[in-house]
C-alpha cells in the first residue's frame, strides 16, 4: 500500500518560498490548515493541502485579499479556469516588463547620448508602460447606468483584470449567500457576523463604483429589479431576496 506524501510546516516553507510566520498565520485564520496529524500528534500538509496552498498563492497573483481568497475557496473555483487566469496574469506581466525593458532602454540611451535630457515622449512612453491596465470587463448594469457610468465601471473592471471574476462572479455570490444562511437561521441582523458581512459587501461595492453615489444606486436598482443577478442563486423566490435586501439594510443602517 502507498501511502501519499506530507509536508511538515518548515519543509513546505522552505519548498513554497513563504515563511514559516505565513504559514502559521493562514493557519490561525483558517486560510490553509494542516489536515493531518501523526501518531505524534504533529501536524502536516497534506497533497489536497498544496492544492489549496497553490489556489491560495494564484487568487493573490491576481490582487485578491486574503479574504476574499478565503471566500472565493469556499464557494468553490474552476480550477481549470484558475490556472488559465493565473497563465494569462504572468503572460500579461511578461509583456509589461518587455514593453517597460524597450522604453527603458530608449530612455537611457537619451540620457547618455550627450548627457541631454530625454524627449518628453520617451518619458511618457515609459510612464504609460509602467501604469497601463488590463483588458475591458464586461458591465451588466446599462439598465440602471448612463453611458458615463458604464465606461467607468469598465475602466474600474479592466485594471482589476482576472481578478473580476473572482471578486464579483464567486466571492460577492457568496458573501450574499452566508447573508441569506444567517437570515434563514434568525440571527438578528445586528449581530456582529452579519455586519462583517455587510461590511465586505459595501468594501466590494466601493472597490467597483469608486464610491460613486450615482453608480451605487444603480447597482441597488439592478438588486432591486432582478436580486438573482447578485444572488449566486437565480431559482431563489423574488421574496425571499427583498427579505435579504431589508435583513441588509437594518445591519447596515442599525447603532453599533
Amino acid at each position: 500500500m502507498t501511502t501519499s506524501a506530507t509536508w511538515k510546516v518548515g519543509r513546505l516553507a522552505e519548498a513554497s518560498g513563504l515563511t514559516v510566520r505565513t504559514l502559521h498565520r493562514w493557519d490561525t485564520i483558517r486560510l490553509l490548515s494542516p489536515s493531518q496529524r501523526t501518531t505524534g500528534g504533529h501536524r502536516e500538509y497534506t497533497e489536497e493541502d498544496l492544492v489549496r496552498l497553490y489556489q491560495v498563492l494564484a487568487l493573490r497573483s491576481l490582487g485578491l485579499a486574503l479574504d476574499t481568497i478565503a471566500v472565493c475557496l469556499d464557494a468553490g473555483v474552476d480550477p481549470t479556469r484558475l490556472v488559465r487566469d493565473h497563465l494569462a496574469g504572468v503572460e500579461a506581466s511578461i509583456t509589461a516588463l518587455g514593453v517597460l525593458r524597450e522604453r527603458l532602454v530608449r530612455l537611457g540611451e537619451e540620457l547618455s547620448a550627450d548627457h541631454r535630457a530625454p524627449a518628453a515622449t520617451a518619458l511618457l512612453d515609459a510612464l504609460r508602460a509602467i501604469g497601463g491596465t488590463g483588458p475591458e470587463g464586461e458591465n451588466t448594469l446599462g439598465r440602471h447606468l448612463d453611458a458615463d457610468q458604464v465606461e467607468l465601471l469598465r475602466i474600474r473592471a479592466a485594471a482589476l483584470g482576472p481578478a473580476m471574476h473572482y471578486l464579483l462572479e464567486v466571492g460577492w455570490p457568496e458573501l450574499y449567500r452566508r447573508a441569506e444562511r444567517l437570515r434563514a437561521a434568525g440571527t438578528p441582523a445586528t449581530d456582529q457576523k452579519v455586519r462583517r458581512l455587510v461590511a465586505r459587501m459595501d468594501e466590494l461595492s466601493v472597490l467597483f463604483t469608486g464610491g460613486d453615489a450615482g453608480i451605487s444606486a444603480g447597482v441597488r436598482g439592478a438588486w432591486h429589479d432582478d436580486p438573482a443577478a447578485v444572488s449566486g442563486n437565480p431559482g431563489a423566490p423574488a421574496d425571499d431576496w427583498r427579505d435579504l435586501a431589508e435583513y441588509l439594510d437594518r445591519a447596515r443602517h442599525s447603532p453599533a
